[in-house]
């Protein structure tokens, strides 16, 4: 499938919650206090959210979805991985939209372990299994459905076989507070109401 690598300028990536802040930094294990656990951590007392259930005919007007799209897309992969599994439990775990909100959740943990640089085997291992679980939820549309919820299936799983093969170079720098370690950023789209087999990974090639 044709990627949008029309430019190589650096370019901003999108966000698609602007209201919603960053926090002032990607919790990395060993390497930042743990964000809630650790008085000094970025959201210790915090009060837990518990999002509602996602509907996968209207993931646009899911907040906390498309704020998992942004710390993803922005380097914050254990703050994603948060978010989304808040959304996991409320849909249950299961079916399409637990087997797609897992695929994400093991994605934003390879983000983790490649911020680490320390557990290539890490990174293949939650890229791998993203990529199964894409899989399944392929394999349970039609072929004329490309997408679920305004993400291409067969971009997302060649963007797992990609980390999977490339565990080695996604290293995030030791000093860093929020570092993009992927090649590609997720990018939901809808088209006049109907999802449509739009790119939605687009390169990265910007300065985080």
């Amino acid at each position: 499938m044709k990627r949008d690598r029309s430019t190589t300028q650096p370019r901003e990536i999108p966000r698609f919650v602007p209201d919603e802040p960053f926090p002032f930094y990607s919790y990395v294990p060993g390497r930042f206090p743990h964000p809630t656990s650790d008085p000094a951590g970025h959201s210790f007392g915090a009060a837990p959210t518990h999002p509602s259930s996602l509907d996968p005919n209207h993931w646009e007007t899911s907040r906390p979805y498309l704020y998992g799209v942004d710390l993803f897309n922005h380097g914050y992969y254990w703050e994603a991985h948060e978010v989304w599994e808040g959304l996991w439990h409320a849909c249950g775990r299961a079916g399409l939209t637990g087997w797609f909100i897992k695929g994400l959740i093991k994605l934003a943990a390879a983000g983790v372990k490649a911020r680490e640089g320390k557990y290539p085997e890490g990174v293949r291992s939650h890229a791998h299994r993203a990529k199964e679980l894409f899989q399944q939820v392929a394999r349970q549309l039609s072929p004329t459905q490309p997408r679920y919820m305004g993400l291409s299936l067969g971009e997302l799983i060649g963007f797992a076989v990609e980390v999977n093969s490339r565990s080695e170079e996604a290293k995030g720098q030791p000093g860093t507070t929020a570092k993009v370690v992927f090649p590609f950023i997720l990018f939901p789209y809808r088209e006049n109401g109907v999802e449509h087999d739009h790119p939605q990974l687009r390169s990265s090639d910007t300065n985080s």
